[in-house]
C-alpha cells in the first residue's frame, strides 16, 4: 500500500509538479491490481484454522489478510510493468465492474464456507457457544481493518515523501528516494517495537501487577504448616503473588485423597515464592527450596518441580493429580516469573521463563543430590506452556532428562522449546510431527490424549519417563513466523482428530490465522486447544507408576480434577 506511489511515479517528474497529486493520493484511491489481492487474501482467510472462531474475530483476520493481498497485489503490478517495459495506466470501467462482480460472488461463496467450516470445527471440540450478530458484523468488521492499514500505510507515504523531499536539496533525487523509504522504514519500526510494542508490555505489566496483589475469592492463608504462607514458612503470605496465594491454599486434604485412594492419605506439602518474595530468580528460588525443605518436602517419597506460567499460575489438575496418585506423600515447589497473563509472558517472557525454571530446578537437586540415594525422594519434573518451555532449560536433552529426573510431564509445548523441536524434528521417519516417535520411544513420548496409548505401544518404556502432552488443535504448540513464509509438516500431514482436513496452508494467511488464535487457545472444552486438565490424570498414571489404581479409579479421578462445567 505505501510502495505503490513509489513504483508508479515517472524519476523524470520534477518535484513541483508531483505536489497536486502528492496531496490528491493521500485519500484512500485504490489501485485496481491492489483490490484483486485484497480480495483474493480476504476470501482465502475463511478457510479453517485450529480453532473455532466468531464473527468479529474473523472480521480482523479477513481485514489483515486483505491488507496484505493489497500490497502483494500492487507489487505484483509493478513487477509486472517493469518487464513489459511499460508505465501505469487507468484501468477501465468494465474492469472495476468485474472486480464488483467477482467481489460480490466470490466473497459470498467463502464467507458461506466459512461459516460451514467454523460449524465443522465446533462440532469437532463440542463448542455450542454462537452468536449471530457477530456472525453479521465479519465483513464490517474486515472493511473497517482493512481502510484502517491503507491509511496507515498511507501515512508512511506521505512520510515518505516528506522525507524525500527534504534529503532532495542535498543529495540526487533518486537516492533521496532510497534513502527516504529506509529512513522511513527504520522510524516506523522503532516506533512499533520501542513505542507500540515495549509501551503495550509495559502498561500490562503494571496493570497485573495491580492484580497480583489481589487474592482470590475464596482464598484463605493457610493454617498448615506445610503449606508456604502458613504458621512458621520462611515465605511471607503477602510475598506470594495472586497465583502463589490460591496455589498454597488449593488442592485435596489427606481426608479427600484418603476417600479416593481408600487408604490413610498424607497432607501433601506446597512451596511458593512470589515476585514480591525477591527481584532475583535465584534468590526467590532458593528461599522456595529453603521453605520446601522446612515443611519436610525432601521427605516425602515424590517431590515435583513445577515450573509455572507467566502470572505464577499452575493449572491445578497437574499438582492436585499428582498429589491423589501419590496418596499425598508428595511435595510441590514453584515460583512466579512475571506478572503477565499466559499468551503475553509466551511473547516477551521467554528469558525470565528459562532462568525461573533452570533456578528452581538446579536448586533442588543440589539439596536432593546431597541427602542418602535411599532417603531421596523421586524428583520428578513439570510445565504447561511456557512453564515446559522454563523446564526443558534446566537440561541438556534426553539423557539429562532420564539420569536427573524420575519423570517428567510437559503439556501443550510452544513450538520453540528446545528440547521438543529437537526430539520432534529428529523424529524417527514415518512418524507424524503431530504424534513424533523419538528413538523409537525408549525415554521420550509425545500424546495427545494417554489414555488412549502413548505409542509406540509396542515397545519398551523402561526406566525414567518424559511425555508431551501436545493437541493437533493447540495453537500454541504450532505457532511459528516460519508459518508465514513456509509449509510444515503437520498441516500438509493426515490432521489429527480434532483438525479439519479442509486445513490447507496459504502463505501469509495461516500465520495471521494461528496467530489470532493464540489469546483464545483455552477458551474451548478440556481435550481442545490448550486446555489438558483430565489428561494429566493418565499422564501422571504412566509416568508416576502407581499402583493399585483401576481404570474405573481414574475415571472417577477425571471427573474430581476436572469436573464438567
Amino acid at each position: 500500500m505505501a510502495v505503490e506511489d513509489a513504483m508508479n511515479q515517472d524519476p523524470q517528474v520534477p518535484p513541483a509538479q508531483d505536489e497536486p497529486v502528492r496531496e490528491h493520493r493521500l485519500l484512500p484511491r485504490l489501485t485496481l491490481p491492489g483490490c484483486w489481492g485484497a480480495l483474493l487474501l480476504a476470501c482465502l482467510s475463511f478457510t479453517p484454522s485450529l480453532l473455532p472462531r466468531g464473527g468479529v474475530l474473523q472480521g480482523l483476520i479477513c481485514g489483515i489478510s486483505a491488507a496484505i493481498g493489497y500490497g502483494l497485489g500492487v507489487v505484483a503490478a509493478y513487477v509486472w510493468r517493469a518487464f513489459a517495459d511499460r508505465d501505469a495506466r487507468s484501468a477501465s470501467r468494465r474492469s472495476w465492474l468485474v472486480l464488483i462482480v467477482g467481489a460480490v460472488v466470490l466473497f459470498g461463496v467463502s464467507f458461506g464456507l466459512g461459516q460451514y467450516w467454523q460449524h465443522q470445527i465446533r462440532l469437532l471440540m463440542g463448542v455450542t457457544d454462537y452468536n449471530v450478530l457477530f456472525t453479521v458484523a465479519c465483513p464490517f468488521v474486515a472493511v473497517l481493518v482493512f481502510l484502517l492499514l491503507l491509511l496507515a500505510g498511507r501515512g508512511l507515504r506521505a512520510l515518505y515523501h516528506r522525507a524525500a523531499d527534504l534529503l532532495g536539496r542535498w543529495i540526487g533525487r533518486r537516492a533521496a528516494r532510497v534513502v527516504g523509504w529506509i529512513l522511513v522504514a527504520g522510524l516506523a519500526w522503532a516506533a512499533f517495537s520501542g513505542l507500540l510494542l515495549n509501551g503495550f508490555v509495559n502498561a500490562s505489566n503494571e496493570a497485573f501487577s495491580l492484580r497480583d496483589t489481589e487474592t482470590p475469592e475464596g482464598v484463605h492463608q493457610p493454617t498448615s504448616a506445610l503449606r508456604s504462607g502458613g504458621p512458621g514458612s520462611l515465605v511471607p503470605w503477602d510475598s506470594l503473588g495472586r497465583e502463589g496465594r490460591a496455589f498454597a491454599d488449593g488442592g485435596p486434604s489427606a481426608q479427600e485423597i484418603g476417600a479416593f485412594t481408600h487408604r490413610t492419605a498424607q497432607e501433601p506439602i506446597r512451596a511458593y515464592a512470589g515476585l514480591e518474595t525477591s527481584d532475583d530468580t535465584e534468590t526467590r528460588a532458593a528461599r522456595a527450596v529453603a521453605d520446601l525443605e522446612r515443611a519436610g518436602g525432601f521427605a516425602r517419597e515424590n517431590l515435583l518441580v513445577m515450573t509455572t506460567t507467566g502470572s505464577g499460575w499452575v493449572d491445578p489438575a497437574a499438582v492436585d493429580s499428582f498429589e491423589y496418585l501419590g496418596n499425598g506423600d508428595a511435595a510441590t515447589v514453584a515460583i512466579q516469573y512475571s506478572y503477565l497473563p499466559s499468551w503475553m509472558s509466551y511473547l516477551v517472557d521467554q528469558s525470565k521463563a528459562r532462568a525461573a525454571g533452570r533456578d528452581l530446578f538446579d536448586a533442588v537437586y543440589d539439596k536432593w543430590s546431597k541427602l542418602p540415594q535411599d532417603r531421596r525422594p523421586r524428583l520428578f519434573v513439570a510445565g504447561e506452556s511456557l512453564g515446559s518451555f522454563g523446564g526443558e532449560t534446566a537440561f541438556s536433552g534426553e539423557a539429562d532428562l532420564r539420569n536427573r529426573t524420575a519423570g517428567t510431564v510437559f503439556a501443550g509445548p510452544p513450538n520453540f522449546n528446545t528440547l521438543f523441536r529437537e526430539f520432534s524434528d529428529h523424529r524417527d521417519a514415518g512418524s507424524p510431527e503431530i504424534g513424533p516417535v523419538y528413538r523409537e520411544g525408549r525415554t521420550v513420548r509425545f500424546t495427545d490424549d494417554p489414555a488412549t496409548g502413548t505409542p509406540p505401544a509396542d515397545r519398551p518404556w523402561d526406566g525414567p519417563r518424559v511425555l508431551y502432552l501436545m493437541h493437533p488443535s493447540d495453537p500454541i504448540v504450532w505457532w511459528s513466523p516460519n508459518l508465514a513464509f513456509t509449509e510444515p509438516d503437520w498441516i500438509g500431514e493426515r490432521p489429527g482428530s480434532d483438525v479439519l482436513e479442509a486445513m490447507v496452508w496459504i502463505p501469509f494467511v495461516t500465520f495471521w490465522q494461528v496467530t489470532a488464535d493464540l489469546p483464545f487457545s483455552t477458551g474451548v472444552p478440556d481435550g481442545h486447544g490448550h486446555t489438558y486438565k483430565a489428561a494429566y490424570v493418565d499422564a501422571w498414571k504412566d509416568i508416576m507408576r502407581p499402583e493399585g489404581f483401576t481404570a474405573q479409579d481414574l475415571n472417577e479421578l477425571k471427573g474430581i480434577v476436572s469436573p464438567p462445567s
